[in-house]
């Protein structure tokens, strides 16, 4: 090769060195703020693809909660973000198209957050943010060909959970609101249900807009929770509490149905309740207000009233009182210088301790409560916890109540954390009530509570005794302490789930209520109290409501309970059970009246239908 060529090739290689040096020091130094720049708006974002929910069913296998496939209205939150107006526009035009106004959708795909009050949205802003469920064809074909109109709505087919029993068990079964939001089965038993969730990573630019799917895994759907509810009895329970409450003016309620011997829970009924399915399509911050979503039957409280006597006889026979004993059952007792009477004042003479759950004496009762309360004696107390009163009874269901048992320690705790405003309320009086016979009677509480030192006194002790006096109960929880004296002690942690099933059939777990505790009484008394509870419906308090009752067919045994509210009608009570079927029953109505009128005709309607299904099986 000439020195000619040989200079011209050396000269272009350098050349085209200076040039790529040229070329790495603009893009690294002049340029590389920017590249750095751009190359950190490119970021990969995972979206969660939502797995189908396993289904819930009776101890039949009949559907409770199941999955239909319905047409949704989703929207993508991001993508009305980059509308000049934020997506106002889209959504009054979507919301013509569905019926529903600007407020109810804006609500829906807003983000959950700290100052954020529900509904809004709890999962990704990636995610499409589900609006309208269930749409008609015309609807959905509106918004599929007019996508100019409505830019990041889309119409998919998506699975939503669907309730064949409507309002029935509703605050048992429990909701599933956007990603996080759970309650009752659907929130105790999420894991089991909620399956595995699948994963898609996208290509997200600076503005936020998605430019490509990097990588989907598909979802594992749920499994199936059989749970030991009776979707029958369920419904016979829902019936006969809802005319009991429409009889009786009462203004809610619910009815427990117990497996006596196993702790499981065969029906849960409250009022009010709801249908469930208002879920499905999302609610608006109003409408959530406006839910009944208290659980009657598990979060409710109220005074037990003389369902509570099986804890206070069997304290007796603690302290050394004996149940053959004869007692006077006059129509008051004075503890301090006050009289405690009767029902109706009603002298009802001598009797044992058979005859006072029989004809539900509460004079028996104040007596050995007082007597009790001057020796120093807690055994009413810890007779009490001891059966499950005072603390929830574990049942898998979240948000329980623990009710109350009160003692010396609590009102004296209380008396201090309230002492300031019951001295202020004692000067000032409640001028804003209008019933002046009220105002009057919360004044006199006001004033002693200001100078009464918070003090456990016989009164209280008394009024304990007859389950009065700031003692609460769930009837979740009466149930399960008259289970434990029908099958002869144990105090079960009630269960509803009975098993978890795979999706191909085969079991996961068996769900078995666990043993809690046990009932701080003999055997011998329990059997006392058996017997007497047995003739309670049929010469007792509940005679009347049980009158030509088939007992040869089920044994049933209860107590009757009524107890005052003050400026409310009385509480009204029925706890129940059985040994063949072996259930507990327990009905209670706020502001049903007596127990003998309300709870017991309710609790006779439920065992009826039990022995109906029994004669049909």
């Amino acid at each position: 090769m000439s020195r000619a060529r040989l200079f011209v090739l050396r000269l272009a290689v350098t050349a085209m060195v200076v040039t790529l040096v040229g070329r790495l020091w603009f893009l690294q130094v002049v340029s590389g703020e920017q590249y750095v720049r751009a190359a950190a708006d490119v970021r990969i974002r995972t979206v969660a693809l939502p797995p189908t929910r396993g289904q819930i069913l009776d101890v039949a296998g009949r559907p409770l909660v199941t999955n239909r496939t319905r047409p949704v209205v989703t929207v993508d939150a991001v993508a009305l973000a980059h509308q000049p107006d934020g997506g106002r526009e889209v959504l009054t035009r979507l919301g013509e198209a569905l019926g529903q106004s600007y407020r109810q959708l804006s609500e829906k795909v807003r983000p959950c957050g700290p100052e954020v009050p529900r509904p809004c949205w709890q999962g990704s802003p990636y995610e499409p943010i589900p609006v309208a469920e269930g749409v008609t064809v015309p609807v959905a074909l509106q918004i599929s060909e007019r996508q100019q109109d409505f830019p990041g709505v889309r119409t998919d087919l998506r699975p939503v959970r669907v309730y064949p029993s409507g309002a029935s068990a509703a605050h048992t079964l429990g909701y599933v609101q956007g990603a996080k939001g759970r309650d009752g089965l659907e929130g105790a038993y999420d894991r089991e249900l909620a399956g595995r969730a699948g994963r898609r990573d996208v290509a997200v630019d600076n503005t936020g807009q998605v430019t490509r799917t990097i990588r989907q895994e598909q979802p594992v759907p749920g499994n199936t929770l059989v749970t030991s509810i009776d979707s029958r009895v369920q419904a016979i329970a829902e019936q006969a509490l809802g005319r009991a409450l429409t009889s009786s003016g009462g203004s809610s309620g619910a009815a427990v149905v117990l497996e006596s011997g196993t702790g499981r829970v065969v029906a849960l009924a409250g009022r009010p309740s709801y249908d469930p399915a208002v879920w499905t399509d999302g609610v608006t911050a109003r409408e959530y207000k406006a839910l009944p979503l208290l659980s009657q039957a598990v979060q409710g409280e109220w005074a037990p009233g003389s369902t509570w006597k099986v804890a206070s006889a069997a304290a007796a026979v603690t302290a050394g009182y004996g149940l053959g004993a004869t007692y006077d059952c006059p129509s008051g007792y004075t503890v301090g210088d006050r009289v405690f009477r009767n029902f109706a004042s009603a002298d009802l003479g001598l009797m044992t301790m058979h005859g006072a759950l029989v004809r539900s004496c509460d004079t028996i009762f104040y007596r050995l409560a007082d007597e009790l309360w001057q020796r120093g004696s807690d055994a009413m107390q810890k007779t009490a916890r001891g059966f499950g009163f005072g603390r929830p009874t574990g049942v898998d269901l979240p948000g329980e109540a623990a009710g109350a048992v009160p003692d010396a320690a609590s009102k004296k705790a209380l008396w201090r954390a309230t002492r300031k405003e019951s001295c202020r309320q004692a000067v000032d009086g409640y001028p804003e009530l209008a019933d002046r016979g009220r105002a009057a009677y919360l004044t006199a509480i006001a004033r002693e509570n200001c100078r009464g030192g918070g003090v456990w006194r016989g009164g209280d002790a008394a009024n304990f005794s007859i389950g009065q006096g700031g003692v609460l109960v769930t009837p979740l929880q009466l149930a399960r302490a008259y289970a434990a004296v029908a099958n002869g002690g144990t105090l079960y942690a009630p269960r509803v789930g009975l098993r978890v099933v795979r999706p191909d059939g085969t079991t996961v777990k068996t769900i078995t209520p666990p043993a809690a505790g046990r009932l701080p009484v003999s055997a011998a008394t329990l059997r006392f109290i058996r017997q007497a509870l047995t003739q309670v419906p049929r010469s007792g308090t509940a005679e009347g409501a049980f009158k030509g009752f088939p007992f040869r067919q089920i044994a049933v045994a209860g107590k009757t309970g009524t107890a005052e509210s003050f400026g409310h009608r009385d509480t009204s009570w029925f706890a129940s059970f059985a040994p063949d079927p072996a259930y507990t029953v327990v009905v209670v109505l706020s502001e049903g009246g007596r127990g003998a009128e309300g709870a017991a005709p309710a609790a006779r309607a439920i065992w009826e239908g039990i022995l109906g299904l029994r004669e049909r099986r």
